[in-house]
């Protein structure tokens, strides 16, 4: 476990602790971050698709979960596993919330989880309804630990042992992700392709089953999610769409709409309003993974 970040409020109504796991974890595990609050308002965050694999385990406390893109009836979750996906999910709560989550990257939450990862692309689950009662037995140990150090420490345990008895993912889908990941989506596939050694038919199934979205829409969310760093950067649409692949700022502009529901200006604006900025922390540091929509204080 690397060092503690952790970040309290003056009115100490929230807390967030995060932390590296163990180096035999990383690249794959990308951190963990444990939280607290008590905001004694609603809280409604937006989360972004990052390209990572999310497993929130709940101590306290519900979300209730939306995609604001398209219609679809809400769910309410204590604990959370999602997949990578082409679009935001709207999370909400009534200002208490506690537990952790453990950031993921796809090829390494195949081999933790022992599932073909198209089972979680594009959808949230209660993490038991995939993986079973080790996930209760885990969220039970976790929050009957004194503190976050033992809280990490427990995690740098328990998920090695779970990626010992799983399946490994193909050096080739490894590499391959990376590629996509350092050219933040805009490589080729006929070079990823050369690079894998494949077919493209058997590019696309291995990924599929191990990173969870075909190429070319992994690339996708790869491409937003590098063009949002850019944008909070303060570089301009126009910019952004040129340096991120896209063919002209209104092809970025129609693809951020659609994988988040708001075009690039409106998203920007929405996340450097907020009035919370200090506990927006991303999932992933250095990226653009979460905004803050509502944060009212009560009337007085």
């Amino acid at each position: 476990m690397g060092g503690l970040r952790r970040s309290v409020c003056p009115e100490r109504t929230w807390e967030t602790v995060a932390a590296r796991p163990h180096p035999r974890l990383r690249p794959g595990v990308h951190g963990y971050r444990g939280f607290r609050m008590a905001l004694g308002r609603p809280r409604r965050r937006l989360e972004l698709p990052i390209g990572a694999v999310t497993l929130m385990l709940g101590f306290q406390g519900s979300l209730r979960i939306s995609d604001p893109t398209r219609p679809s009836p809400a769910a309410d979750f204590t604990s959370v596993l999602k997949g990578l996906g082409t679009h935001a999910g709207q999370g909400e709560h009534n200002g208490s919330l506690y537990g952790v989550e453990v950031v993921l990257e796809p090829w390494v939450a195949f081999t933790l989880f022992g599932v073909a990862m198209h089972e979680l692309a594009e959808t949230v689950i209660t993490p038991g309804e995939l993986l079973g009662p080790r996930v209760h037995d885990l969220t039970d140990a976790l929050a009957a630990l004194p503190g976050w150090p033992e809280r990490f420490q427990l995690l740098d345990t328990v998920l090695p042992a779970w990626a010992a008895g799983g399946p490994p993912c193909a050096p080739p889908v490894v590499a391959a992700w990376r590629e996509l990941v350092r050219t933040g989506g805009t490589v080729p596939i006929r070079r990823l392709t050369a690079l894998t050694g494949w077919g493209s038919r058997t590019l696309e199934k291995r990924f599929r089953e191990q990173i969870g979205l075909p190429p070319k829409t992994a690339a996708r969310v790869l491409r937003l999610r590098r063009a949002l760093r850019l944008l909070a950067r303060g570089r301009v649409p126009a910019q952004v769409a040129a340096a991120s692949g896209y063919c002209d700022q209104a092809h970025f502009t129609r693809e951020c709409t659609a994988m988040t529901g708001l075009p690039p200006r409106r998203l920007h604006l929405a996340r450097t309003a907020s009035t919370t900025a200090l506990m927006a922390h991303d999932r992933m540091r250095g990226e653009v993974t979460s905004i803050v929509l509502t944060d009212q204080r009560p009337s007085r």
